[in-house]
């Protein structure tokens, strides 16, 4: 599966920033303005709609932020049952009164420090733009716990900045540090996963893999890797002989 390098285009981008307007006219406009940014910029949830299609599986979003995945999911006509977690309670916050205030169904979102371990969920597992934020050794941990979660035809889908010294990399690392500086993230980077070592969990594991870049036009280093269990195709249908 090539995922999608394309952003979303403004109208959809726009429609669901304007989820985040304040109700009053002199209210805070920054989620607004920086989920209009990220979805007209970024291609990352046009990747993980593509990776996620065909599956009905539930999706547990772990470091979900302001749950951004939920409204492109519903956007994009997928229905499954969607939770999501983050360790940034003024983010879930925003995020559950804003999903409730445009009434998304069957959307939750809980505080959840990940270095603690996930939750209990089964289905498929969405982990966007959080590995970094981990020791080698918890990424692994996560990566295992998120592989126990599986259920047939369900989806691992990872968006992280692998770990190199290309330029891509170090831009990668120095906007994170930035993000940290002005408060975004609340946790600096610890280590930007081994792409090998990944792959080696993933197959040792029993699942079918694919690595694609998903950096678009942006200068970040970032891959989509879509992990399913052997037998099932990206879309979710059985192969064949497998």
């Amino acid at each position: 599966m090539n995922a999608s390098t394309r952003p979303f285009d403004r109208a959809a981008a726009t429609r669901i920033a304007r989820a985040f307007l304040p109700r009053h006219p002199l209210g805070n406009r920054w989620d607004y303005y920086y989920t209009r940014a990220k979805l007209s910029s970024d291609p990352l949830y046009p990747g993980v709609l593509q990776a996620l299609q065909g599956s009905d599986a539930p999706v547990l979003d772990l470091g979900c932020g302001l749950g951004l995945l939920a409204h492109a999911l519903r956007l994009d006509g997928q229905s499954m049952a969607y939770r999501g977690v983050d360790n940034d309670a003024a983010k879930i916050a925003r995020a559950a009164r804003v999903a409730q205030r445009n009434g998304l169904r069957e959307v939750a979102f809980d505080v959840v420090d990940l270095a603690l371990g996930p939750p209990a969920h089964a289905g498929s597992v969405a982990i966007l733009d959080v590995l970094q934020y981990l020791s080698a050794d918890e990424q692994a941990t996560l990566i295992a716990d998120a592989i126990a979660m599986l259920t047939p035809g369900a989806r691992l889908v990872i968006r992280t900045a692998l770990g190199d010294d290309s330029h891509r990399g170090r831009t990668s690392r120095l906007t994170d540090r930035l993000a940290n500086l002005i408060g975004w993230m609340q946790f600096r980077p610890k280590c930007y996963p081994d792409a090998d070592k990944l792959r080696a969990q993933l197959d040792a594991a029993g699942l079918s893999t694919t690595f694609s870049p998903l950096y678009g036009n942006t200068p970040f280093n970032n891959w989509l890797i879509v992990a399913v269990g052997r037998g099932y195709a990206p879309d979710g249908l059985p192969v064949s002989g497998t």
